[in-house]
């Protein structure tokens, strides 16, 4: 059976108290930066809610200390949007993820070698 990816949500605001729109089971995530497009994060997990979640900051800290303790290469989470698929156990999501990974080699070598020539 064919899985499809979820719409594009931008993550929840934490300090508002909403809630990450995610599968509470087996799946693959994809994250982006939502002005650049840029690959933040991808994998398969068997719990995506659980695996987004991680990635929200935690509210405790005052933001001021949240902004000088993060890392220059990590982008805010109102900058990142997230989308999902869910699978029926962590093995189909596991081989969902190897191939989607295989295309994305195969798509950035055809470019290379098309930006070579």
């Amino acid at each position: 059976m064919t899985r499809s990816w979820g719409m594009w949500r931008a993550f929840p605001n934490p300090e508002l108290g909403e809630n990450i729109a995610a599968p509470i089971g087996p799946g693959l995530y994809e994250v982006r930066h939502t002005l650049t497009g840029e690959l933040v994060s991808f994998g398969h997990t068997k719990n995506v809610a659980r695996e987004l979640l991680a990635l929200v900051p935690d509210t405790s800290l005052m933001s001021w200390l949240r902004f000088f303790a993060r890392p220059a290469d990590q982008f805010l989470i109102t900058e990142l949007e997230y989308r999902t698929c869910p699978a029926r156990s962590l093995d189909e999501a596991r081989s969902i993820a190897d191939r989607l990974t295989g295309r994305r080699e195969a798509y950035m070598k055809r470019r290379a070698a098309a930006s070579l020539a």
